[in-house]
């Protein structure tokens, strides 16, 4: 949490974009910017928010893993790229697993060997003794297939718009292919998402029909925000908003002990995301384009996984 001392080195207004203003009691942060008495509230509250909500409001309800959920339906969170990158201070998160799986969606690949060689393994329960997970994301993304035989790079097709029409309204990529749905290892969670340009700044809208608020939202919102700023570079473009917008956004029973750890503690400032200036091309990123810098985050908080 910055201090509200012009001298204290946890605080750089020219890095991260916030102004100056003493720190209140960790109970007043609501919103990310400046709330309207002028005090400094973390981007990342609106997250925490969620978890709060959640925990208070939700309906406890069966699920398909026999876990039991509380959930609400229908809930949305931005996130404005500018203020900083938007991964999580009060538990620290595997950036590498991050990484690596976005870049694995974007090679169309729907094996798991690429994750294991570089140490990530958040796909191991759902993968066949091949390592395969049969046409999920990246298949999609890269690869799907029409009626006439011919197979969409969604992907491909999105840069040629950006760069083509930024106004259209047609900037979307969904990974939902009912004809397919049977055939997936685990139906795609977040499913689809949509770009809108506006003064130059690329924004992104996710709709995640499915959303497991502890383990998988905070993946999501790194994810698709370092996607989203990834294309705005070889775009052209500067990072706008990510939009995250959930239908059934859920906390497992077995998460609620943790929620509640995580909610205790208070949010740092956020990080800044370094890119490599030089890659111009989507699908030549490689991990060692990408630098977390500032990272201070609370130790991880363990939870089981329901499969």
């Amino acid at each position: 949490m910055p201090s509200s001392s012009e001298n204290s080195p946890a605080f750089d207004p020219q890095r991260s974009g916030e102004i100056e203003a003493p720190v209140p009691d960790a109970g007043v942060f609501l919103y990310s910017g400046l709330n309207r008495i002028g005090f400094w509230i973390s981007p990342m509250r609106t997250y925490l928010d969620l978890l709060q909500h959640v925990l208070d409001n939700g309906v406890d309800r069966g699920d398909r893993t026999g876990t039991g959920t509380r959930s609400v339906f229908g809930y949305q969170m931005r996130f404005n790229l500018e203020e900083g990158f938007p991964v999580l201070t009060t538990k620290k998160l595997h950036l590498r697993s991050i990484i690596h799986e976005l870049l694995w969606f974007l090679k169309g690949d729907t094996n798991i060997a690429y994750l294991k060689e570089n140490g990530v393994s958040i796909w191991d329960e759902w993968a066949d003794e091949n390592g395969d997970l049969g046409p999920v994301y990246g298949y999609q993304w890269r690869s799907w297939p029409a009626p006439d035989g011919r197979h969409i790079d969604q992907i491909a097709n999105l840069l040629k718009m950006l760069h083509g029409n930024p106004n259209s309204r047609r900037l979307i990529v969904s990974a939902w292919n009912p004809a397919l749905v049977d055939e997936m290892a685990l139906p795609p969670c977040h499913c689809l998402f949509q770009f809108y340009v506006a003064d130059g700044k690329l924004s992104c809208q996710l709709y995640q029909r499915s959303a497991d608020i502890f383990l998988g939202v905070p993946f999501n919102i790194a994810s698709y925000a370092l996607l989203t700023m990834m294309i705005a570079q070889v775009t052209g473009l500067k990072p706008g908003e990510f939009v995250h917008t959930l239908g059934d956004a859920h906390i497992y029973a077995n998460h609620f002990d943790q929620a509640r750890e995580q909610l205790a503690r208070t949010p740092k400032k956020l990080p800044q995301m370094w890119i490599n200036p030089d890659v111009k091309d989507l699908f030549a990123f490689r991990f060692e384009d990408f630098r977390l810098e500032g990272y201070e985050a609370d130790p991880t908080i363990k939870a089981p996984i329901a499969v």
